[in-house]
C-alpha cells in the first residue's frame, strides 16, 4: 500500500508524493505527498525543461470573463473526464480526484459548482484561454509555458511521465537508445509530446503519433491490445489502468516529478491566491488525504491471478460459505457457483472486507444498496450474500427477454458492476453503430467507448470505465471454471 510520505521521499522510492505546493508563492515548496515510480534518467537531466510546452489551441488568452464567485456564489469548473479527473460512478454520482477536491474548495466557500465537461486537454486549455471559466481541474501539468499564459493555481499531486508497453513487447525499450523503430502513441496538447520532442533532440530516431482523438485510457487500453506499441502516460493513470489491463509493463520513466494541479485564467490571481491558501491548510491536507485514500492507495501492487491462492482459499474459506451460496440459489435462481464467482471477485471471500470507498463484506455492497436490501449488517456473510444475489437477480430480471443466456448473465453482471444507467448507455450505442446490444460479444467492445470522449457526450449518463465491466465479467468467468466443481 502506498504511504502517506512526512518529507519529499528518496528519489529511488517506490511511493507517490504530494506535489509542492506554496501558498502565494507557487514554487515554495510544500510537504511530500506521494510519489510513484520517483526514478529519473540520468540521460534526460537536460531533456525535460518546461519552457516550450504548447498549452493548446493556438489562441490569444483572455482574462476572466465570468463574474467571481465571491459574488455570484458559483464557482465555474471545467474538467475533462477520466478516471483520475471527474466521472460518473455505477450509482450515477460525481466522483473522481479533482471533483472531490474542487468540492471540497467550493464548499469551505460557501460557493456552488458548475461543471462545464469537454473532452480533450487541448479544449479544457481552450476554454481558460477564453476566460470562459474560474478553474481548469483536469490534471493538468504545470509547466513553465502554462505558467506564462494562464494563473496558475495550487498543485495537488506529484506524477512521473512514463513509457508503458505490452509486456511481450519485445525487444522492451529500457533507454532512450532503444527507442528506434517503437510505435509510441500519445494524446494531442499533452506534456507528452514535448517529453518526446525534447527527448528526440538527444537521440534522433524517436518518433511518435499524436492523437486527437483518444485519451491516455484508451490508448492504454490500445497497448493492452497490442495494436500499439507503446504510450506516454502519467503514473497515476498508469497505476489505475494496470488494475484493468495487467498486461501493460511500464518499460521506463521518461521524467523526474512533475506536479499536477489547477490553472485559472489571465489576470486571476486573487482566485488562486484564495485557492492556494485554502490546499495548503489544514483542511486541504485532509482532503488531499481522502483522495489519497479514495482512489489509490488500495490499489497496490500488482500481480497476475494467483491460481495456487484461488484453489488454496477453495479448500480453506469455501466451505464456510458454501450453504449460503446455495441457499441464495434457490431463493433468486443464480447459479451458486456463479455467485461465489462474483464474491470472490469482490473479496476473496472475506467477510469482514472494507473498502476505502466505503463498500464493504464479501459482496462488498455500498451502504444505499445494502440499505435497499435490507441488510442490517454488511459484514454478515448470510446477509451479505443473500442480498448481493438478490441485486444480480434484479439485474439480470431488468433486462430484456429478448437477451439469451450466457448473454444475459454476462449482461447481468456488467451492470451489476457499472450500474445499469451506464449499461443502457452502452446498449443504445450498440444500436447507434449497428451492433447487437443483447450479444456480448459486440457489448465487450462497445462499453469501452463509454470512455471514448468521440462517444460518451452523446450518452445520457456520460463517461464511464466502460473497460471495467469488460474486464470484470472475463475475471468472474475465469473464476467460475476453477470454482465450479466444488458445487458438483
Amino acid at each position: 500500500m502506498i504511504q502517506r510520505a512526512p518529507d519529499r521521499a528518496d528519489p529511488t522510492g517506490s511511493t507517490l508524493q504530494r506535489a509542492h505546493r506554496g501558498s502565494d508563492h507557487p514554487d515554495k515548496h510544500g510537504p511530500a505527498w506521494r510519489h510513484l515510480a520517483f526514478v529519473s534518467l540520468a540521460v534526460l537531466a537536460s531533456a525535460c525543461s518546461d519552457d516550450t510546452i504548447e498549452y493548446g489551441p493556438d489562441v490569444e488568452t483572455r482574462p476572466l470573463q465570468l463574474a467571481p464567485p465571491e459574488e455570484a456564489g458559483v464557482l465555474h469548473v471545467t474538467a475533462r473526464n477520466g478516471s483520475t479527473t471527474y466521472y460518473l460512478d455505477r450509482h450515477e454520482q460525481p466522483t473522481g480526484p479533482e471533483y472531490t477536491l474542487v468540492s471540497a474548495f467550493a464548499e469551505a466557500q460557501d460557493w456552488d459548482v458548475e461543471w462545464n465537461m469537454v473532452g480533450s486537454t487541448g479544449e479544457v486549455l481552450g476554454t481558460l484561454a477564453a476566460g470562459e471559466t474560474h478553474i481548469a481541474a483536469s490534471g493538468l501539468t504545470q509547466v513553465a509555458s502554462r505558467n506564462a499564459h494562464f494563473t496558475r493555481g495550487p498543485a495537488h499531486t506529484e506524477v512521473v511521465e512514463q513509457l508503458v508497453c505490452h509486456r511481450e513487447f519485445r525487444p522492451m525499450p529500457r533507454t532512450p537508445d532503444a527507442l528506434d523503430g517503437v510505435d509510441i502513441h500519445v494524446t494531442a496538447n499533452s506534456s507528452y509530446t514535448h517529453t518526446l520532442d525534447r527527448l528526440a533532440e538527444q537521440h534522433e530516431d524517436i518518433a511518435y503519433t499524436e492523437d486527437s482523438d483518444r485519451t491516455t485510457e484508451i490508448l492504454l487500453s490500445r497497448v493492452a491490445e497490442q495494436t500499439v506499441d507503446c504510450v506516454v502516460a502519467d503514473a497515476n493513470i498508469v497505476q489505475v489502468m494496470r488494475r484493468h489491463f495487467p498486461t501493460l509493463e511500464v518499460a521506463m520513466n521518461l521524467t523526474d516529478g512533475r506536479n499536477l494541479g489547477w490553472y485559472l485564467p489571465r489576470d486571476a490571481e486573487g482566485l488562486a491566491s484564495t485557492a492556494r491558501e485554502w490546499m495548503n491548510s489544514r483542511q486541504g491536507d485532509e482532503t488531499i488525504a481522502q483522495v489519497e485514500q479514495r482512489y489509490y492507495a488500495y490499489i497496490g501492487e500488482f500481480d497476475f491471478v494467483d491460481l495456487r491462492a484461488l484453489n488454496r482459499r477453495i479448500e480453506e474459506r469455501l466451505p464456510r460459505f458454501r450453504d449460503a451460496f446455495l441457499r441464495a440459489e434457490q431463493e433468486t435462481g443464480m447459479p451458486a457457483d456463479l455467485l461465489a464467482a462474483l464474491a470472490y471477485q469482490e473479496s476473496h471471500w472475506d467477510p469482514q472486507a472494507v473498502s476505502p470507498t466505503g463498500v464493504r463484506g464479501i459482496m462488498m455492497l455500498t451502504q444505499p444498496t445494502a440499505q435497499s436490501l435490507g441488510v442490517t449488517n454488511r459484514l454478515d456473510p448470510d446477509q451479505a450474500i443473500d442480498a448481493g444475489a438478490r441485486y444480480l437477480a434484479d439485474r439480470h430480471r431488468r433486462l430484456p427477454d429478448s437477451i439469451p443466456e450466457p448473454d444475459r448473465t454476462f449482461l447481468a453482471l456488467a451492470s451489476y458492476n457499472i450500474g445499469r444507467g451506464h449499461l443502457l448507455d452502452a446498449r443504445q450505442l450498440a444500436r447507434d453503430l449497428d451492433r447487437n446490444p443483447d450479444s456480448w460479444q459486440d457489448m465487450r467492445e462497445v462499453l469501452p467507448l463509454k470512455a471514448d470522449k468521440r462517444y460518451y457526450p452523446s450518452t445520457r449518463h456520460g463517461y464511464a470505465r466502460g473497460y471495467e465491466p469488460v474486464h470484470y465479467v472475463q475475471r468472474i468467468r475465469n473464476y467460475r471454471d476453477v470454482i465450479s466443481p466444488a458445487f458438483e
